[in-house]
């Protein structure tokens, strides 16, 4: 059996602040933050959204030191993808409530209607229908 994936992690600046922008944002629930605010969750079905600051110093001596990027341009080395329905409304959401955009919602060949964000930390959202299995015959 193959293992489920438990959490992904974002490296922020402000924990509280970052959970509350993602639950309004996005419309997620949020699921904790812990009383230092270096560790926050949002509600996300089977994989949990978590945030811890940047400079974590329980893991930058055994992982390494979280790089930030140089310029407005370069952007960090992952992309957070979220599944609605309504695309269209869920991207005029998330930049109503702050988000940066980049990209508005189009369709695109494989039959997915795309578009992006940027969060308060300058990562990438990708907001994405669902997309459907090809039929078998």
């Amino acid at each position: 059996m193959n293992p489920a994936l438990a959490y992904v992690v974002v490296y922020v600046k402000d924990v509280a602040k970052s959970v509350a922008f993602y639950a309004k944002a996005f419309g997620y629930t949020v699921r904790r933050i812990d009383e230092s605010h270096r560790w926050g969750e949002l509600e996300s079905g089977q994989t949990t959204i978590a945030f811890t600051p940047r400079h974590q110093r329980e893991t930058d001596d055994l992982t390494g030191v979280v790089q930030n990027p140089k310029s407005g341009y370069d952007r960090p080395p992952v992309e957070v993808c979220f599944a609605y329905r309504d695309v269209d409304a869920a991207y005029k959401r998330a930049v109503e409530s702050g988000a940066e955009p980049v990209s508005k919602p189009e369709e695109k060949e494989w039959g997915q209607k795309v578009g992006y964000v940027r969060d308060i930390d300058g990562i990438v959202i990708r907001m994405g229908s669902y997309v459907q299995a090809p039929k078998q015959d």
